[in-house]
């Protein structure tokens, strides 16, 4: 699918092609803290099915849970976030869909950390819930309820 979308403040726009059944929310705590919400709304895509079409991205590295470092990249005029992606492999894009315009009819498929899931937050119908970055996901109608973080 072929998808479009910009900052808040027009400065940076793009395009990508995506794979719908591909979306994911993060509910890991730097998510929640990055994206100043209860998780981040976002699909994987290559780097060569992503364009930027206008604007320069500032950067920002920060180490994961994992050690790993990665690579943030938001508008440096209103502070939106874009992607993230890898220091040195920049082969593949975690992009930001709340700056897409299609958004709407990007629903989540799977939801990953969900350990860290705030605990007001509801799981939804239909999507994979992984405690973790991988691993086996939850059957939300045979495991207790999310523990609190």
């Amino acid at each position: 699918m072929k998808i479009d979308g910009a900052c808040l403040c027009g400065h940076i726009a793009y395009e990508a092609e995506i794979n719908p059944a591909k979306v994911a929310i993060c509910h890991c705590t730097q998510c929640q803290i990055n994206s100043a919400s209860a998780f981040r709304f976002g699909v994987l895509v290559k780097a060569e099915d992503f364009r930027l079409l206008s604007g320069t991205l500032k950067e920002y590295v920060k180490t994961a849970e994992s050690g790993n470092p990665r690579v943030l990249t938001f508008c440096p005029d209103c502070g939106t976030a874009l992607y993230g992606t890898g220091v040195t492999d920049r082969s593949v894009l975690s992009l930001r869909l709340g700056t897409a315009r299609q958004r709407a009819e990007l629903a989540p498929t799977s939801a990953v950390w969900c350990r860290s899931a705030l605990p007001w937050m509801p799981s939804m119908p239909g999507v994979r819930e992984y405690d973790m970055q991988t691993g086996p996901a939850r059957n939300a109608t045979s495991l207790p309820p999310r523990a609190d973080p």
